[in-house]
């Protein structure tokens, strides 16, 4: 938290949430509840440099855990958008990046990847401060975000052309080149994993960037900036700017110098977002929103089917795009799995983000925690059984017990919508055709998860099932060289593997007529 004396030289006597700094300082000493201390940068990051917005307004962070404010940030408005687009644009025009020896942009995304692992204990930490999940997930996280930069790095130098045999009378080949500025905004479930699943295909690819952090969890982002210009790269290359969506993402979406968008977010946004950019034929990768099945077989192993559901749902408290947040279970194997689910689900350490023993940290925010609890009590009203949790855990901090529902049938909305938290549903079915059937009587397509023993069983489930990612006895397993995203409303385009730089590239077909009579003359 801001020191006392701080406070008192920052602020005017007035309510700390509504903005009053008479000029908050571009960093702010802040004590997180392990015991670490460090400098938060709090300004816009423009031109490898922290600047304080043209307005002077800032915003409030708070920690979900304590609901107490960590600090505040600069809030970008549509002139400093405009001076992040100016600054990434005149760096891609420069050629500094996108026509660099890609051994620099791969050197220089190693240096950040090792930067970052220097500091990841304190990375980790901010992450569990600023959103609320246990810390043993956020360092999974920011492991992640070390891999999948070190892998970008290592694609640096592979994004190829082809040379294309049309006959002795033509030389032709293609080349694969940077699209320009590219606008990204990011969730707040995943605050810095998203960042790098952005910045790194990217960057490798020679774009330049400006990035929109979550409003409610920008702290990591703005931290990991100040090793950008360490690392190598180059002033306005990469562009953090914290705000509003309302503000930020339509300056972003509209505007003619931005050449990409990436998002990740709800699927409503997501619509939005990809008007906006067809307006202005902008290229575009959504990752959306999801509700995945999770299908059980008799012939698992329940006890780890058991485990791999409670991963699939409660991890990262529930706040995952792909949680299996439907699970099916064939009928004959039904009662037991959700007798051990709910006995597996009551014994999960709930509480503490900080405590090494807490699986299940809080919820992002009071709106989400609110969004929450109102579901529950669609379900209940829809006559689901609650079979255990949805309550809200304690008086302090967004926390809730972790939750599930029997009884369903296809239609109740608990069943339908995303929630987006620790709630999941269990129903039957009794044949394979009756399973794809529900799995795929949903408008998302983002993951699925199977659980069998019989091999030949899972493949032809994975086959017909709608889904970008599919995980076989397991859930929530995420590579960096395995390519994310999803079908039908779960989005456009993939995160991670080769498939991602697809979506940083455009495609330049060269063809030159040969002389061929002047060079047998001669």
């Amino acid at each position: 938290m801001l020191s006392q004396t701080l406070l008192r030289s920052t602020i005017p006597a007035a309510r700390l949430g509504l903005r009053c700094y008479a000029q908050l300082p571009l960093r702010v000493p802040v004590k997180i509840p392990n015991g670490i201390e460090y400098e938060q940068p709090t300004g816009l990051f423009i031109n490898n440099k922290f600047v304080r917005s043209k307005q002077g307004k800032t915003f409030e962070v708070l920690s979900p855990a304590t609901e107490e404010e960590i600090t505040h940030v600069y809030e970008a408005r549509e002139d400093d958008v405009e001076d992040a687009i100016d600054a990434a644009d005149k760096a891609f025009k420069s050629g500094v990046w996108s026509q660099a020896d890609p051994l620099v942009r791969a050197n220089a995304l190693n240096k950040l990847a090792n930067l970052i692992e220097e500091h990841q204990d304190i990375v980790a930490s901010i992450e569990t401060l600023d959103n609320g999940k246990a810390i043993t997930n956020a360092r999974g996280d920011v492991q992640l975000v070390i891999n999948y930069l070190r892998s970008c790095a290592g694609w640096a130098d592979k994004v190829d052309g082809r040379v294309i045999n049309t006959g002795s009378t033509h030389f032709s080949y293609t080349l694969r080149q940077p699209l320009g500025v590219c606008g990204q905004i990011i969730p707040w479930n995943f605050p810095l994993l998203m960042w790098a699943w952005k910045v790194g295909p990217a960057l490798a690819t020679g774009n330049t960037v400006v990035l929109k952090t979550a409003e409610s969890t920008p702290l990591s982002a703005l931290y990991v900036s100040q090793f950008v210009a360490k690392a190598g790269i180059p002033p306005g290359v990469l562009n953090i700017v914290s705000g509003f969506g309302k503000i930020i993402g339509e300056a972003l979406t509209t505007h003619p110098k931005v050449k990409k968008i990436a998002f990740t977010g709800s699927t409503a946004t997501g619509r939005h977002i990809y008007q906006n950019a067809g307006m202005n034929l902008k290229k575009v990768t959504l990752e959306l929103g999801g509700k995945s099945p999770n299908m059980v077989f008799a012939d698992a192993d329940m006890k780890q089917a058991v485990q791999n559901i409670i991963l699939g749902i409660y991890f990262n408290s529930g706040e995952v795009c792909c949680a299996g947040s439907r699970v099916y279970v064939e009928e004959s194997a039904h009662d037991q799995l959700l007798e051990e689910l709910k006995i597996a689900a009551e014994a999960l350490k709930v509480g503490d983000p900080f405590d090494e023993a807490t699986f299940q940290g809080a919820q992002t925010s009071q709106m989400q925690l609110s969004k929450i609890l109102k579901y529950v009590e669609i379900g209940k009203d829809e006559g689901a059984t609650l079979v255990t949790g949805g309550e809200r855990l304690g008086n302090k901090g967004y926390f809730i017990k972790p939750t599930v529902f029997g009884g369903v049938t296809e239609d109740m909305r608990i069943v339908k919508e995303e929630i987006f938290g620790p709630v999941v549903t269990v129903s039957k079915f009794k044949t394979i055709d009756e399973l794809v059937e529900l799995a795929n009587d949903s408008e998302y397509g983002l993951a699925a998860g199977i659980h069998t023993s019989n091999l030949n069983k899972a493949i032809e489930v994975s086959n017909r099932v709608n889904a970008g990612t599919v995980w076989i006895n397991t859930f929530n397993d995420f590579h960096h060289s395995v390519p994310f995203g999803g079908f039908n409303a779960s989005g456009i385009g993939r995160e991670m593997g080769s498939e991602a730089l697809e979506n940083y590239t455009q495609v330049k077909a060269v063809r030159a007529k040969l002389n061929l009579s002047s060079s047998t003359s001669s």
